[in-house]
C-alpha cells in the first residue's frame, strides 16, 4: 500500500505549491483536487495541465486519484462539495455533475491517474423513493461509465453520509446494476465508521471492488468531521490489517479536507502515525 495526501486540504495554495509541500512531508503520492483553485477542468489551460506534469516529475509523485466529488467552482448556495448532484430535480443541474464528471475522466486519463471518484447520489428529495433517486443516478451515470471505459479511468462511487448512497448494501445494489469493470468502490474509511458499519469488518468483503481508500479518523460520537488518523475512535491498526490482508497494493489517500489553515502541520502528523503503524502494526 502507498499512501497520499488529498490536496483538498490546501485550497489556500496554487496547486503547485501544494505538490511541493506534499512531497516534502513524505507521502508518495496526491490526490488530484478537479477543482477551483487547483484543477477545475473547464477552465484547465494546457499550461497549467502541463505545470501539474512537470510538477509532479520534479517531486517524484504520482496521483493517487482525481477528485470529481467537490465542486466549489459551481458556487451552489446550498452545500459546496456534493450540489449540483447526480440526482437533482431540475435535468441542468444534474448536466452540470454529469459534463464535470466526464471532463475529470478525460483529465485523468491525460495525467496518467488510474481513478475518478464521484459523489453518490446527492441527498435523498423529500418526495423521491431511493429507488426512483438511484434509477435518475443510473440513467445520470451511464454516459460517464461509457467514457471511463474509452479513457481506460475507473470511475467509483464513494459511500457518504446523508447522501443518496451512504451505506454498503446500498452502493452493492447500485452498482450490480451497471455491470461495467470500469466500475468500483472509493472506500472512504472515516463515513464507513459514521454509518456504524465498521470498516475492518468490511474490507474483505469489498475487497473486489474497492480501487482506492481515503483515510481519516472520526470521533467516538461517529459525528462526521474528519479527524487526523490516530485522534480519533477508529480501529486503524486493525483497519490496515484487513486492507494488507486482502494483498491490496494501491494507493490510501489521507483525506483531511477540515485542516485548511494549517494542512502541512495536519499531513505531517498523519504521516508519523501512519508510519509507526507500518513500522509497528499492533501498537
Amino acid at each position: 500500500m502507498r499512501f497520499a495526501y488529498s490536496l483538498n486540504a490546501y485550497l489556500k495554495y496554487p496547486v503547485e505549491e501544494a505538490i511541493r509541500r506534499v512531497a516534502r512531508l513524505g507521502y508518495e503520492g496526491v490526490e488530484l483536487l478537479a477543482d477551483v483553485p487547483h484543477a477545475w477542468p473547464v477552465g484547465l489551460l494546457p499550461q497549467q495541465k502541463e505545470l501539474i506534469r512537470s510538477t509532479l516529475a520534479e517531486t517524484g509523485l504520482g496521483i493517487s486519484n482525481v477528485n470529481a466529488f467537490m465542486m466549489n467552482a459551481v458556487a451552489d448556495i446550498r452545500q459546496p462539495y456534493w450540489h449540483p448532484s447526480w440526482i437533482e430535480s431540475d435535468p441542468y443541474y444534474r448536466a452540470i455533475r454529469r459534463e464535470h464528471t466526464k471532463r475529470c475522466l478525460r483529465l485523468a486519463a491525460e495525467l496518467g491517474a488510474p481513478t475518478i471518484q464521484t459523489e453518490p447520489g446527492g441527498p435523498l428529495p423529500a418526495d423521491t423513493t431511493w429507488r426512483q433517486a438511484a434509477r435518475l443516478f443510473y440513467d445520470e451515470l451511464m454516459p460517464c461509465v461509457e467514457l471511463a471505459e474509452q479513457c481506460g479511468v475507473d470511475l467509483l462511487i464513494e459511500p457518504e453520509p446523508g447522501l443518496l448512497i451512504e451505506r454498503f448494501e446500498q452502493y452493492l445494489e447500485f452498482v450490480d446494476w451497471i455491470g461495467s469493470q470500469r466500475v468500483g468502490l472509493n472506500f472512504d474509511i472515516g463515513h464507513a465508521f459514521c454509518v456504524g458499519q465498521e470498516p475492518q469488518t468490511w474490507i474483505p468483503t469489498l475487497a473486489s471492488h474497492t480501487r482506492h481508500y481515503h483515510l481519516e479518523d472520526i470521533a467516538a460520537t461517529r459525528e462526521h468531521r474528519h479527524l487526523v488518523p490516530g485522534q480519533g475512535a477508529i480501529d486503524l491498526p486493525a483497519v490496515l490489517a484487513a486492507i494488507e490482508q486482502t494483498g491490496y497494493d494501491g494507493w490510501i489517500t489521507v483525506e483531511l479536507y477540515p485542516y485548511v489553515d494549517d494542512p502541512d502541520a495536519a499531513g505531517r502528523a498523519a504521516k508519523k502515525y501512519l508510519d509507526r503503524l507500518r513500522n509497528n502494526p499492533s501498537s
